[in-house]
């Protein structure tokens, strides 16, 4: 009876869930953006940084809450945790990037009252002035000055700033390239500051997902939204010169415009044609793995150029948590796991030389 309530709930939510337009998606990001480059702070920071020597970690959606069955940060506040003493020691910039707290379901106190630990743990990274937080929709809250400074500053102090977007700007062969990060929910008709959504998660979707147990990263039904969401941001990277575009929200990892189950897939298929037998066993066993993580996904488009990039999430079931990092002249799809370990392990799942990508970034817009 359970079993058959939480699948018509998740037919019920796939229904209820957010709905990306394209066409505002694509009018939402690029005012983002052109602001940002115009120097309009308050929407976010122009931010330069050496090719070879910049350090940034960009982890989004942790939604942490307050440890009960509704909660899906719990299981990977650990890894969580963990991967921020890593990054913090070795000189890494901690990019937020949205959706960091649920406060759909939650109230700020009670977030901020079961989560002190990895907010004191992302405060250290401000006071070394090496963070910077983005507003996602699930805590939209913190892009308001009262909430910000009646629940946050006590923790970070007065130099929090909470912004809509950044852009990470460099220089190479004499040009300038940019990364445009943003949480993603832009145009998204159900999440953008949506009132009803925040409702519907806080009165009806929260109290049943306590009693059924169901978490977002296993709702297999809405992958097929999710990938045509990530698209839709993908079609829009394509419109900006010589930019990379990060975001998160959709919870799913993608890496140079390839997710990573497709990633995987060609390169088994490489290795079956060259009967690289080491490489297909180590192949089909990555790639079984991820397809229970990202179990239902059925739409695959090829995407040509290497603009666009996820975040992936720091709330799977399994405790497990991804982001991308900026590091030493590379951009890297990491992975942190460690729920059954006595050892928090970072795991590298794709690589590339920045260089490497903007040489294969379009060149007529």
């Amino acid at each position: 009876m359970k079993k058959a309530l939480a699948r018509l709930i998740i037919r019920m939510s796939d229904r209820l869930s957010s709905r990306p337009d394209k066409d505002a998606v694509f009018k939402s990001l690029s005012q983002l953006h052109d602001r940002i480059l115009q120097g309009k702070k308050d929407s976010g920071l122009l931010v330069p940084f050496d090719l070879q020597q910049g350090r940034f970690i960009i982890f989004s959606d942790q939604h942490k809450g307050c440890r009960d069955a509704a909660d899906d940060f719990k299981e990977a506040a650990d890894a969580y945790t963990h991967a921020l003493e890593y990054y913090y020691d070795h000189g890494y910039t901690l990019i937020n990037l949205g959706d960091c707290e649920e406060l759909w379901e939650n109230t700020p106190a009670a977030v901020m009252q079961y989560n002190e630990p990895p907010l004191r743990a992302e405060a250290r990274f401000l006071q070394k002035k090496r963070y910077y937080r983005i507003f996602g929709n699930h805590d939209l809250e913190w892009h308001y000055a009262v909430p910000r400074r009646q629940f946050l500053r006590p923790l970070f102090g007065k130099k929090l700033r909470i912004y809509e977007g950044l852009v990470l700007q460099t220089q190479y062969n004499g040009n300038a390239y940019r990364v445009f990060l943003a949480h993603g929910h832009q145009g998204d008709k159900r999440s953008d500051g949506n009132a009803f959504s925040k409702w519907f998660v806080a009165a009806i979707w929260t109290p049943v997902q306590r009693f059924l147990d169901i978490h977002p990263d296993t709702l297999s039904e809405s992958f097929d939204l999710v990938d045509a969401h990530n698209i839709m941001m993908y079609e829009w990277s394509l419109q900006t010169a010589n930019t990379l575009f990060i975001s998160g929200h959709t919870h799913k990892p993608v890496f140079a415009s390839l997710d990573h189950i497709d990633r995987l897939t060609k390169q088994l298929q490489r290795a079956t044609a060259d009967d690289d037998l080491t490489a297909v066993t180590a192949l089909q066993t990555e790639l079984h793995q991820r397809q229970e993580e990202y179990a239902g996904k059925q739409l695959v488009k090829t995407m040509a150029y290497p603009t666009y990039f996820n975040t992936g999430c720091c709330c799977f079931s399994d405790g497990d948590i991804t982001g991308i990092e900026i590091a030493d002249g590379f951009i890297r799809l990491i992975k942190w796991s460690g729920k059954n370990s006595p050892v928090t392990h970072r795991k590298v799942l794709e690589e590339a030389p920045l260089y490497y990508l903007f040489d294969q970034l379009p060149r007529s817009i």
